[in-house]
């Protein structure tokens, strides 16, 4: 006879223990109770569980010395705690402590079946060894084994995650292993990249609206937040969200409820909440630029992902992964690295960490003439050069080609775009003829060739 799931209820009022077990067996779950943490104990030991659920206050102790416990001698059994309604900080304590999610009371039992059917999941995803395409983190060295190694506990939790690092560094990858790893990686995952949406859109675009709230709102919008129902929203460059979007982000994670523009009821919601972004939070908090409540609870499990420079000895496998993509994209096979380029790759301070790494790399192959990359095609450099700092478009055209990286920063973009108008002056200029238009600007017919790709000029 199959195993049937077993949920262990820890509390010592009866009432809520019966609520409980009949809301849990209406879902073909099986249950125990334990009125005390010595019993609940002694369960654990005796059998096999899919769920703990456990009061913060009991007899003989609290809640927390039972999440502390099954860390250490059952860590394969999720627990979730009861707290009492508006205790965020006990919350917050019990999930840095290792629980898997919390349920406040009076208990809303819609919210109480949806945290035990994802529990429920991630058993059965536990005892399952079936292999997941899905994103990769790359590299072998200490740094990396370790980051992995945190995102696979954080992906047994629903705690909110804020993942912190240098641009360039990866935190959209980690959250998305976080996500697939997990046991929401059927539902969706909304990337919302914080930074991008104008302010006067943001609660819209975030909560969404009802027909009729606002000029032009002609019919009903889901928002972002509600797109990633049963799944992840993760919360990128979490640090541009100004301070009256602060709050009512604070009440969706403290409540997991929205309310849409134009709406009067509160609807609720079962989200995860990843975050990430390259500044320095605490500083903001002390800044009174962001919300130190809203701080604490983003920031429940901090991940901080390398810098490329602190795993150099990765740069290698990284290189050879990303030139393989790259020539797939090409449609050609990926040319050799020579070792002169690998070295001075490894001794490069990549400032702007894996992201410049592939445009390095997407550079160097496009300028390559042979079969194998060499120091000379890298064309690394630290900085641009003067006449273009100066802004002067040629000159910034100049040294973009000759390897000054401008990606990943609003700088960039600025840079992109002075680029983009000054190959196209140079193209009316020249009635078109990009060998003309090249010498003009001063850079050779293959860097031009390559500019006009990447700028989509044509």
């Amino acid at each position: 006879m199959a195993h049937k799931p077993t949920v262990l209820i820890v509390d010592d009022e009866p009432d809520l223990v019966e609520l409980v077990k009949l809301t849990l067996e209406r879902m073909n779950l099986a249950t125990a109770a334990a009125g005390d943490l010595a019993t609940a104990r002694r369960l654990l030991g005796e059998k096999r569980f899919e769920l703990c659920l456990a009061d913060m206050r009991l007899p003989d102790g609290d809640g927390l010395d039972l999440v502390a416990w099954i860390q250490q001698h059952q860590p394969q059994v999720p627990v979730a705690v009861i707290t009492a309604h508006g205790n965020v900080e006990t919350a917050v304590r019990a999930l840095k402590a290792g629980a898997f999610d919390f349920v406040s009371k009076p208990l809303d039992l819609g919210v109480l079946r949806r945290l035990v059917a994802v529990a429920i999941r991630l058993g059965a995803d536990d005892g399952a060894e079936s292999a997941r395409v899905g994103p990769q983190l790359l590299g072998g060295s200490p740094a990396m084994d370790a980051l992995r190694a945190l995102i696979a506990r954080v992906a047994r939790s629903q705690a909110p995650v804020h993942i912190s690092g240098e641009s360039g560094t990866g935190k959209d990858l980690v959250a998305r292993l976080i996500h697939s790893s997990g046991a929401r990686r059927e539902g969706p995952f909304i990337p919302v990249n914080c930074g991008a949406i104008p302010t006067e859109l943001m609660e819209s675009e975030l909560f969404g609206y009802k027909r009729g709230s606002f000029t032009g709102a002609v019919s009903d919008k889901q928002g972002l937040v509600q797109s990633a129902e049963g799944g992840t929203l993760f919360l990128d460059e979490v640090a541009d969200l100004p301070l009256h979007m602060q709050v009512k982000l604070l009440r969706v994670i403290q409540e997991k409820t929205v309310r849409p523009v134009g709406e009067q009821r509160e609807q609720p919601i079962d989200v995860r909440v990843l975050s990430a972004t390259h500044k320095n939070l605490a500083s903001l908090v002390q800044a009174g630029k962001f919300r130190e409540d809203l701080y604490y609870r983003i920031n429940v499990i901090d991940i901080r992902v390398p810098a490329l420079r602190e795993h150099a000895s990765d740069i290698p496998e990284l290189a050879a992964a990303l030139l393989r993509r790259l020539s797939r994209r090409l449609g050609g096979e990926a040319p050799a690295l020579g070792e002169d380029a690998l070295a001075a790759l490894q001794d490069y301070g990549f400032p702007g960490n894996v992201r410049e790494l592939e445009n390095i790399l997407e550079r160097a192959l496009t300028l390559c003439a042979g079969e194998q990359i060499g120091v000379a095609d890298l064309q690394l450099r630290a900085a641009p050069s003067g006449a273009a700092a100066e802004g002067d478009a040629a000159s910034i055209v100049k040294a973009a080609a000759a390897g000054a990286d401008t990606s990943g920063s609003d700088l960039g973009d600025q840079l992109e775009h002075i680029e983009r108008d000054a190959i196209l002056k140079a193209l009316e200029q020249t009635r078109y003829n990009k060998t003309a238009a090249a010498r003009l600007l001063g850079i050779t017919f293959r860097a031009l060739r390559y500019k006009v790709k990447k700028l989509r000029i044509e």
